[in-house]
């Protein structure tokens, strides 16, 4: 089975993060309008500044272009995931355990589409539960969830 672009990146832009003291957090390929953006996000202890992210674009322009994962033009980011960063990959739920989070759900559960509270559990199937203050907890499969990030309240 061929890789895709995103797998392609990480596998190049992994081995460069860890290089330079870094955590690559996330690789994602998207269009916005008539542009397609390859988007490296990086992360360390004490927070990433824009030197951590240029060092990671001069380490990366090479490899790509050796490498050319992408088949079409694209524009290079590289940056923090941020403060509210979303949760997609199975490290990232480990990381967020016990932090507030506010997940949106694809599909309304009584009424309501979005919930914020404490991520108490990520299992191996994907299930994320969160308690809320009233310290009841709502468990949903990641299959019916929009997205969760870190809440930053």
């Amino acid at each position: 089975m061929a890789k895709n672009t995103v797998s392609l990146v990480w596998d190049i832009a992994q081995p460069i993060a860890e290089e330079l003291g870094l955590v690559l957090w996330d690789v994602v390929f998207e269009k916005e309008g008539a542009c397609y953006y390859l988007r490296i996000f990086i992360d360390k202890d004490g927070g990433v500044g824009i030197e951590d992210c240029v060092n990671m674009s001069h380490a990366l322009d090479k490899p790509l272009d050796e490498a050319d994962p992408v088949d079409r033009q694209y524009n290079l980011q590289v940056s923090s995931p941020g403060i509210e960063r979303k949760l997609t990959r199975d490290f990232h739920f480990d990381y967020a355990m016990d932090e507030k989070v506010i997940l949106r759900l694809i599909r309304p559960f009584e009424n309501k589409r979005e919930f914020r509270g404490v991520l108490i559990d990520y299992s191996e199937t994907g299930a994320v539960t969160i308690e809320f203050e009233d310290e009841t907890t709502m468990t949903a499969e990641k299959k019916e969830i929009a997205w969760i990030k870190l809440d930053d309240f």
